[in-house]
């Protein structure tokens, strides 16, 4: 007997399904790996790449201004490239977005030090970061609508969650490295080229990226009718003009989620080492820990949100981080395992965000306009509040006023919290139109 095209995996989703997802996850790897990669080795480059002032902190300071200064690219990124899959298809945008991010990160793997180039080393440092920051825009707008429309029924929450886990083993790889790096390299060496190896690697992953996105298939069916002049292309800003309110939605909805992920995620090892001198390497090894935890999490609480809905998943998080890092954060000693019990409560409840962020934005647009629907309000949120966050916190941490940031934190999910009990709808079983 012959088998079904649509035969089913182990896990009960059709075979087709899953090549969709390991398409759309495995680039997505390439892409974060990327990103957070700059992140994690800041601490290394800053000096090399800034001019010494005679304050430690300035050179890291300026390090997360530029890390900032990317995140300011990702609404562009997300508007252009999520209008270019709304006309073209996904697959189309997905492969331009891993060739933007392999271009970057080979950008930053050659930036000349301060000492030998002069300005010209924190300009070329920067353009490296808009190149990466134009594409991690348009990677989510293209890839998580990708994912969502590539669900089967009653699994999108699931599909969703891939998204989360693609970016944390991405973020793990990056992390992971930079450990490995820091503990067989002395800290002379770190300093010197060692940060510049992860940056090497990513550019040449990004190529076998690229390769298995071509054999993806495409999901919009609206974006082949434009191509065949069926449909009308739509407008650049057609999502905000006929949905302001789905927009402004998004932004309600992100906020709380950015700045707590970008800091349970990227700036709790650094922001433990600012404030009590937590060690560079073991402050890396507990990060690599909590993001084995936090992407196992993902696809658990991304089918736990197909049973129970989205909004129920949202308020638990809200409430846990109106109430959690102000307590947390104080507890916070030089202890290994104090940073590793701190970032794995948190993880808890951020994931309960993270596994359903794209499920939840792309079932508030039509097919039309998903991608940059979703993409732009939600790309500019992040630049605003998750791209700022570790800048936020190292300048508080230089005006002696660290102790405002949790409470930073705390205000930002309240707003959140406010949206997802009074302003959101259960989206679970809306069919995309």
């Amino acid at each position: 007997m012959a088998t079904s095209p649509l035969a089913s995996s182990p896990i009960g989703i059709p075979k087709s399904r899953v090549r969709q997802l390991f398409a759309a996850s495995v680039g997505n790897v390439v892409e974060w790996y990327d990103w957070y990669a700059y992140s994690f080795l800041a601490v290394y480059f800053s000096a090399q790449i800034f001019p010494e002032t005679g304050n430690p902190l300035v050179p890291v300071l300026s390090a997360f201004a530029v890390f900032a200064v990317g995140f300011f690219m990702r609404p562009l990124g997300g508007l252009l490239v999520g209008a270019f899959a709304d006309r073209f298809g996904r697959k189309s945008a997905m492969t331009f977005t891993i060739i933007l991010m392999g271009v970057g990160s080979l950008i930053l793997a050659v930036t000349p030090t301060y000492e030998s180039a002069g300005v010209l080393a924190p300009i070329i440092l920067t353009l490296a970061r808009l190149i990466q920051g134009l594409s991690v825009g348009g990677e989510f707008a293209a890839a998580t609508t990708f994912l969502v429309e590539s669900a089967p029924p009653g699994r999108r929450g699931l599909f969703s969650s891939f998204q989360y886990v693609s970016t944390t083993i991405g973020q793990l790889l990056a992390s992971g490295l930079a450990a490995l790096l820091a503990t067989i390299l002395a800290e002379s060496a770190m300093d010197s080229y060692g940060w510049r190896i992860p940056f090497v690697f990513g550019a040449l992953i990004s190529l076998v990226g690229l390769w298995i996105r071509k054999g993806a298939e495409e999901t919009s069916t609206v974006a082949a009718d434009i191509q065949e002049g069926k449909a009308e292309r739509p407008g650049l800003f057609e999502f905000l003009l006929r949905y302001p309110t789905k927009a402004a939605l998004i932004v309600g909805i992100t906020v709380a989620g950015t700045v707590a992920y970008y800091t349970w995620t990227t700036f709790l090892p650094t922001y433990a080492q600012q404030n009590v001198n937590f060690d560079k390497a073991d402050s890396l090894t507990v990060g690599t820990i909590s993001l084995v935890f936090f992407m196992v999490l993902q696809p658990l609480l991304g089918m736990l949100s197909d049973k129970i809905g989205r909004k129920p998943m949202l308020i638990t998080f809200g409430l846990a981080f109106t109430i959690l890092p102000v307590p947390l954060l104080g507890m916070l000693t030089d202890a290994f395992v104090s940073l590793l019990a701190i970032q794995m409560i948190g993880m808890v409840f951020l994931g309960c965000f993270t596994s359903i962020s794209a499920a939840v934005n792309s079932e508030l647009f039509p097919t039309r306009v998903r991608a940059a629907g979703a993409g732009f309000p939600y790309s500019l949120t992040v630049a605003i509040f998750g791209g700022t966050a570790p800048l936020i916190g190292t300048a508080m941490k230089d005006a002696d006023a660290s102790y405002l940031f949790p409470w930073y934190m705390s205000a930002l999910a309240l707003i959140s919290t406010l949206v997802y009990v009074f302003a959101l709808k259960e989206t679970k079983d809306q069919p995309l139109t």
